[in-house]
């Protein structure tokens, strides 16, 4: 219980009053004229460690000395508002004060104080710390201000109390122009913008969407939405209660799951890709061997037939004919699938597209589309990578053919090659509806089509594109004439006096009828390649296995090793191998045969050996080839 001084001027008589102003958290203090102490509160005593009897009857200055009184600063400001309240003015003053224990943000109050007749005879002080709680906002409008979800405060009218820089930022609004406004301005969701009615959050019930994380559409100042992720908490106040909505924007989350949908189908993609190509590699390997015995067959035959049986020359001509389409259809098929590293070689514009046309043949044709060509005889050769040409060529019919599907006929494709300076322009035209002027920009864009869901992946041109580019060239989408689409390659040219022709194989081997040793399992192609051999002036041994070559190999000499490259048992690798370490000399003499190169083991040992490779069904101008390149590398 505090007690105040004697004073016939200044009385508090009433015990309850003292003891319900002692229960009062705020300092409170009674002072004269002269600033000296009446009556103070238990608080006041709490504050200054003193009891009563050591303040009544002083001054603050004479309380805490001197130089405390110094540090605290309250003059001027303080001594104008106590002579204001001496004068009968209630008086109010808020900021930071310097105290014993450092600056304090304090609420203080004076009230004149009047005696019986009215006269001001002091002034009652009422103070509150509000330190804690001005550090509790400091520190929540820190939190706000750093956040990284848009923060906004709302009534239960929906009114925007209170808007964070990130909200400012995201959705294009100060936080001035945010205040007062309703939160359905910024956040499209109905039980939202249901607040400030009837049907509102008035009725004091906890809305449903409290508490819970939902997708809504936020909306900018210029009208534009965007995803965003709403969480909302209630915080239940005396006299209202407040909504914090906090605001997360999706827009790069979802953009991310985009991203990775494309990239998981491409893999799904490449899977299935690299599954075809593998039952390809299987397919291949079973149709080359008995293409390339009609073949060579029926190339030996014809020759046989123009001394014998002139009359039956054309039907061999037109036996060769057919099983070398099969062959070059296989070799597309297995060129699409393959990822090899660029092979590049002298090409004929004229043969790249006829190859192409031949592995489209059914499905164009099936589709009622007529393909028109225009190619000189004399174009110059292009260096290039014959596969990954036929694959760009392949993809541009392709996309004719699909968009024309939906034409009425007449559905044409034209081809065209002209010589352009230093380049060759081939050009792939269809009468279709063109590519709109707005797409024009994207089509080369990797995983953009314009194709129905599973009809493509939209890589193709971009694809086609690098292809074109790696080669020096460029792919490019021009006006066709007539209307329809215009796609135009251009490579580099490249003169034929630039290009050296293949030394022949009686050139480059230095004797005839040297000794040749043929190794593959399947005994028609061995009896096969030991004929063609024979027409070039070897004489051959034939085996069917690794093992039984390598006893061969071990006892002598061979001018030429023509090795199957798979096979049971010991294949041609370990057989080059064991060369390379029982008789190095004559791994120079060795050409492998295989109808598959499409596996990465077998493509890593081709790479390593660096050894000719005659690919099943093979021609006697491939085996020549074959030939001259042994011949070339071989010790003289």
């Amino acid at each position: 219980m505090t007690r105040h001084a004697e004073s016939t001027t200044l009385s508090i008589s009433e015990a309850g009053l003292r003891a319900m102003l002692d229960t009062i958290p705020a300092r409170l203090t009674l002072v004269d004229r002269e600033g000296r102490h009446r009556y103070v509160n238990a608080a006041y005593c709490a504050y200054l460690r003193q009891p009563p009897d050591k303040l009544l009857g002083r001054t603050i200055r004479e309380i805490i000395g001197e130089e405390v009184y110094a540090r605290m600063r309250p003059d001027p400001i303080h001594r104008d508002l106590f002579e204001r309240c001496l004068a009968g003015e209630t008086t109010v003053w808020e900021g930071w004060l310097g105290y014993l224990e450092g600056e304090r943000y304090v609420h203080r109050t004076y009230y004149p104080y009047r005696d019986a007749s009215g006269a001001v005879v002091g002034v009652v002080g009422y103070s509150r710390d509000l330190t804690e709680l001005r550090s509790s906002e400091a520190q929540y409008a820190a939190i706000t201000a750093a956040a990284l979800d848009c923060i906004i405060v709302f009534d239960d009218a929906g009114l925007v109390v209170e808007f964070n820089p990130t909200a400012e930022h995201s959705l294009g609004v100060t936080r001035a122009a945010a205040i007062g406004r309703h939160v359905g301005h910024f956040v499209d969701l109905p039980a939202l913008r249901l607040l400030g009615h009837e049907a509102g959050a008035a009725s004091g019930a906890t809305p449903e969407w409290v508490g819970r994380r939902i997708e809504a559409e936020a909306i900018r100042a210029d009208g534009t939405g965007f995803p965003a992720e709403l969480a909302v908490g209630e915080v239940r106040l005396p006299s209202r209660r407040l909504f914090t909505a906090y605001l997360r924007d999706l827009t790069t989350v979802r953009q991310a799951e985009a991203e990775i949908q494309r990239q998981r189908e491409a893999l799904h993609e490449n899977e299935k890709m690299a599954a075809f190509g593998s039952l390809l590699a299987g397919v291949a390997h079973e149709l080359n061997n008995p293409l390339s015995i009609v073949m060579g067959n029926a190339m030996m035959l014809g020759e046989e037939a123009k001394e014998l049986a002139p009359a039956l020359i054309p039907r061999t001509d037109r036996i060769q004919a057919a099983a070398e389409r099969c062959g070059r259809i296989v070799r597309s098929f297995l060129a699409l699938a393959r990822q090899n590293r660029s092979q590049v070689k002298p090409m004929e514009i004229g043969t790249a597209v006829q190859t192409a046309l031949e592995l489209l043949a059914y499905s164009l044709r099936g589709s009622g589309v007529m393909v028109e060509r225009e190619l000189p005889d004399d174009l110059p050769m292009v260096p290039c990578d014959h596969d990954q040409f036929n694959q760009v060529l392949s993809n541009l019919l392709v996309n004719a053919r699909q968009v024309l599907e939906a034409r009425p006929q007449p559905r044409r494709i034209r081809i065209s090659a002209t010589v352009e300076g230093g380049f060759v322009r081939l050009a792939v035209a269809d009468n279709g509806p063109g590519v709109p002027e707005a797409l024009r920009g994207q089509i080369f864009d990797p995983f953009f089509t314009t194709k129905p869901a599973g009809i493509g992946m939209g890589i193709g041109l971009a694809v086609s594109r690098s292809i074109v580019e790696v080669h020096g060239g460029t792919l490019t989408l021009e006006e066709a004439p007539g209307g329809g689409a215009c796609f135009v390659i251009r490579l580099p040219r490249r003169e034929a006096g630039d290009i050296a022709a293949p030394e022949s194989a009686t050139a480059a081997i230095v004797q005839r009828r040297q000794p040749a040793l043929v190794l593959d399992d399947e005994a028609e192609i061995a009896a096969l390649l030991s004929d063609m051999l024979a027409r070039e002036g070897f004489d051959c041994e034939v085996v069917d296995s690794g093992e039984a070559a390598l006893k061969r190999l071990a006892a002598g000499d061979y001018a030429l090793i023509l090795c199957d490259l798979r096979m049971p048992g010991v294949d041609g690798a370990a057989v080059f191998e064991w060369l390379s370490q029982n008789r190095p000399h004559l791994c120079a003499r060795v050409g492998f045969v295989t109808g598959d190169t499409l596996g990465s083991a077998s493509e890593g040992f081709l790479a390593r050996a660096a050894r000719p490779v005659l690919e099943k069904p093979f021609m006697p101008s491939s085996l020549r080839q074959l030939l001259a390149e042994i011949g070339a590398s071989a010790p003289r």
